[in-house]
């Protein structure tokens, strides 16, 4: 019976790390904030412990990330390199 629940505890955690790490950046840095307050409202956390908490939350973890590393266009970027002449490219 023990191995069952550490079993379930342990699918449940990686259950949350995956939707974690997948949801949207901006849906990540919201729920890092309510995270973090719950934590300071528990006493769990003093406020600047908070904050840093909310901080590395709301973090992407790598490539995967597009809204924070810039590496890909915006749609505004896009619309200014659709302006600049292109040099064709050979196949």
């Amino acid at each position: 019976m023990a191995q069952q629940i550490v079993v379930a505890l342990i699918v449940a955690l990686a259950a949350i790390y995956a939707v974690w790490r997948w949801m949207p950046g901006s849906w990540r840095r919201g729920m890092a904030a309510k995270v973090a307050a719950g934590s300071q409202r528990a006493g769990l956390v003093d406020a600047e412990r908070a904050g840093r908490l909310a901080q590395s939350l709301g973090k992407t973890s790598g490539c995967g990330s597009c809204d924070s590393c810039g590496s890909c266009s915006t749609p505004a970027g896009k619309a200014a390199e659709a302006g600049k002449t292109s040099v064709p490219r050979s196949h």
